[in-house]
């Protein structure tokens, strides 16, 4: 198998288009196709279905493609050490739900970097997204959140897909608001009292598998009318800062980002629902050094938030 060919795969993959593609490559389109097909040959599979819209993955192809930038990646590691002069980088990848406390641990984190050439990647999205991450091998560590009555669908998945899996924390959703909101005055909040504001909800609360309106449902009450979806956390706490008649349902958040927006956060007695964070990693990985600094800051600020 040319390993020349793979990386044209894996290109072709990225873009959808032979004509594309073969731009980015600065190859001829037709040598490009042949490498294609010539790959397809060598391995007794079919990797694209050709259509008028473009090349699109075959089941097989899907796990060629997954294997192949896992492969590729490894020759550039070792390209990379190997080269005269250049020195190791310290490596740490994570992607997370959209929690305060533990990006508060990450940057916390990144002051044990030191002065080595480091390579840091942290990503905050939804659950589907972080298990993807680290099953095409673009990410080592993941957090997924899940509410616990989904304990059991979650961890016989894991199992399947060969996960290491560890609770990190367990919690109670707060209702954060704006410090001069009508609700923040309040001794008692109902859920009447949130009936006529206006919420504000992550853009994508996916879980694998399900479709996303049964997730919708189960996460957010139909009785509140005016809803704002929103996929990046800096954003939302602008909104909830600005606008005193906005809520959002959050993991508890550390006093200095409170402080720092000018919000409030309160338990309500009435949310019975618990939801779990839990540490990912494929079975075969072995924790860095820095991995390991990095837990250890998520857990000194779970204690201080949670």
């Amino acid at each position: 198998m040319n390993i020349l060919h793979m990386k044209y795969a894996v290109e072709v993959a990225r873009i959808g288009s032979i004509n594309k593609a073969s731009e980015e490559l600065y190859i001829a389109q037709p040598n490009l196709s042949r490498s294609i097909k010539e790959l397809e040959s060598d391995l007794g599979i079919q990797i694209f279905d050709r259509s008028p819209k473009g090349m699109v993955l075959t089941p097989e192809g899907e796990k060629f493609i997954r294997y192949a930038r896992k492969v590729l990646n490894q020759i550039d590691e070792i390209e990379k050490m190997y080269k005269a002069g250049a020195k190791a980088k310290q490596r740490f990848s994570i992607s997370v739900p959209r929690a305060s406390y533990i990006s508060d641990a990450f940057a916390r984190f990144t002051g044990s970097i030191g002065a080595e050439p480091a390579e840091i990647f942290y990503m905050e999205t939804n659950s589907s997204m972080v298990i993807n991450n680290i099953l095409s091998s673009d990410y080592k560590l993941g957090i997924i959140r899940y509410a616990s009555s989904y304990d059991k669908y979650f961890k016989n998945m894991l199992d399947e897909k060969g996960f290491a899996y560890e609770v990190v924390a367990e919690f109670r959703y707060v209702l954060l608001m704006n410090e001069k909101s009508e609700l923040a005055a309040k001794e008692d909040i109902s859920f009447e009292d949130l009936r006529k504001r206006i919420e504000i909800a992550h853009g994508d609360p996916y879980v694998p598998s399900l479709p996303l309106e049964v997730v919708k449902k189960a996460e957010m009450a139909d009785e509140i009318e005016r809803r704002v979806f929103v996929f990046e956390r800096g954003s939302q706490f602008d909104l909830l800062a600005e606008n005193p008649d906005t809520f959002m349902w959050v993991s508890p958040l550390p006093k200095k980002l409170l402080k720092r927006y000018g919000l409030t956060q309160r338990e309500c007695s009435w949310t019975g629902k618990v939801y779990k964070d839990v540490l990912i990693h494929r079975k075969d990985y072995v924790l860095t050094e820095l991995d390991k600094q990095f837990i250890t800051e998520l857990c000194d600020s779970r204690r201080e938030c949670l």
